[in-house]
């Protein structure tokens, strides 16, 4: 047992704080402390753990169960009313010896949480019970085929294990079968598919990946060619073209044409993946597939919506180049734009002509062209027109722009003896259409916001949507603005288009399946549901 020191009152001690170092200094002074003191400080160095009631397992540790107490017995101080295991000093104890048998050191380490592998270079792994199912559902198809499938025997392997339209196929086939053997394994199908990482990809990175080059990081026009070739010699809706390979040619290019117009937003001829996915031609390619009647899919694959746009060129190019200028373009829709449109046009502001001929327009411009006239409420028709009217360049319409291009429309409705619409009152029309931030000139964001905008175009240029859009039934705008899907472009166009090109067969007395049309186009056969409609 330790000496009891002198009692003293608390009260004391908290009137003459002194009094506790005094009483302090006198029980370190005791031999008894001393002993404590050092035997505490021998179990630190040894690495032993601290013991805070003042025990210790040590062989130099003392006996006694508590510190030599400087209080009388029973006059203890309270303990915190907060519990141990909330008290910071608790929190903070020092646990485990250190390494370096320093006090300062005996601290938990911070637990280091293992994050999941979250990216895979060639995607990722696929599940073992997903694995083994595929590989089930493969073996179904490969049985009886010991030694591989031939190219005709591989559709039903495209679609019903890869997912894919049927059209992509050869082009499946070709890039497992790289030796070009003509026959795929099943081996050598589950090392592409399978442990390649294919399986587990989204449907726009197989196709990107099947369709692109070795070497390239994006797809070209002629990555698309041997998929519409396909299309062109299975699909039940284009059975009639075989004996027309002419026509099949033009008829892949237009959809060629067709899908980058709308997919390859950068206009540069390189359609990446992230255009791919922000596309609705996956959808398209699926609904393709599924339906009989080509004309049926109007996004890209209609064949009736080639048939008017290859007329349209066909009509336009007098000479029968593949060709048209400045004085042929001038007659579209029956002169519906002015020269100076056709002007800027012809200047290759809005779209470099991939014609090599100096002021000559290849069908594939003419398409560009077509596709921007027709739809004006798409975002790439937006663009080609807004490079057309921004004369400088500076990103920007402004009113002495516009104005620039409507006064040939003001002198062609005084020569055509029409009420003339002052500039002033179209003005207030198209800013009313757009709402601008500043009324003085338009953005081509403000324009791309607007369901409207088209109007606003043709009220520069196209003197004759002008006209039907001053006269247009109030009826109808309201039903349009309600449902735009009614009206919706450029398939009314093609509608329209396609009915009138119907009655021009109709009429002339020298159709005949498979000859020569009176204006020199061989006659595409029609289905017969189209001459019902037109009839």
């Amino acid at each position: 047992m330790f000496p009891r020191l002198q009692e003293v009152s608390p009260l004391a001690i908290k009137a003459n704080p002194y009094i506790a170092e005094n009483l302090f200094d006198q029980w370190l002074s005791l031999p008894e402390t001393n002993s404590l003191v050092k035997s505490l400080l021998n179990n630190v160095k040894g690495g032993a753990p601290l013991n805070v009631s003042g025990t210790s397992t040590g062989s130099n540790a003392v006996t006694s169960n508590s510190l030599p107490s400087m209080f009388p017995a029973g006059s203890t101080p309270p303990l915190s009313p907060r519990s141990l295991s909330g008290s910071p000093r608790v929190m903070k104890q020092r646990v485990g010896p250190s390494a370096f048998s320093s006090p300062l050191k005996l601290v938990n380490e911070p637990v280091k949480e293992l994050i999941p592998q979250f990216f895979f270079k060639n995607g990722r792994p696929l599940p073992n019970e997903l694995k083994e199912r595929c590989l089930f559902r493969i073996s179904q198809f490969f049985y009886g085929h010991a030694d591989g499938l031939q190219m005709h025997e591989f559709k039903p392997v495209t679609k019903e294990i890869c997912k894919l339209a049927s059209f992509f196929s050869t082009a499946l086939f070709r890039k497992i079968d790289v030796n070009g053997s003509g026959i795929v394994t099943r081996e050598a199908f589950v090392d592409y598919w399978i442990n390649g990482n294919m399986l587990t990809k989204d449907t726009a990175t197989q196709i990107y990946t099947l369709l692109k080059q070795p070497d390239f990081k994006y797809l070209t026009q002629d990555d698309f060619k041997p998929v519409l070739r396909e299309l062109l010699a299975t699909h039940p809706g284009l059975e009639f073209l075989h004996s027309t390979p002419e026509f099949q040619e033009r008829y892949a290019e237009t959809v060629i044409y067709r899908i980058f117009y709308y997919v390859n937003r950068s206009g540069d001829g390189r359609l990446t993946l992230r255009e791919l996915k922000h596309s609705n031609l996956i959808v398209a390619m699926q609904h393709a597939d599924e339906e009989e009647d080509i004309n049926k899919v109007l996004r890209y694959f209609s064949y009736e919506h080639f048939y008017v746009i290859y007329c349209k060129f066909w009509e336009l190019d007098t000479d029968h180049d593949f060709l048209i200028d400045k004085e042929n373009l001038i007659r579209y829709g029956n002169n519906a734009l002015t020269y100076r449109i056709v002007d800027r046009i012809f200047s290759q502001v809005p779209r470099k002509f991939s014609s090599k001929v100096e002021g000559k327009m290849g069908y594939e411009d003419f398409v560009y062209f077509i596709l921007s006239e027709e739809d004006k409420s798409s975002e790439p028709s937006l663009e080609y027109w807004f490079k057309c009217i921004d004369l400088d360049g500076n990103g920007v319409i402004t009113r002495n722009e516009m104005k620039f291009f409507y006064e040939e429309q003001l002198h062609r409705m005084e020569c055509m003896a029409q009420e003339p619409v002052l500039f002033e009152d179209v003005l207030c029309q198209m800013v009313d259409m757009i709402s601008p931030q500043d009324e003085s000139y338009f953005m081509l964001r403000e324009l791309k916001g607007s369901k409207l905008s088209g109007n606003v175009f043709n009220i520069l240029f196209n003197l004759n949507k002008f006209m039907a859009f001053e006269t247009r039934d109030p009826f109808l705008i309201r039903q349009e603005r309600e449902n735009p899907n009614l009206t919706e472009l450029p398939f009314k166009f093609f509608m329209v288009s396609m009915v009138i090109l119907c009655n021009k067969l109709l009429s002339s007395s020298r159709v005949i399946l498979g000859e020569k049309w009176s204006n020199g186009i061989n006659l595409l056969i029609f289905s017969n549901e189209c001459f019902e409609d037109c009839q």
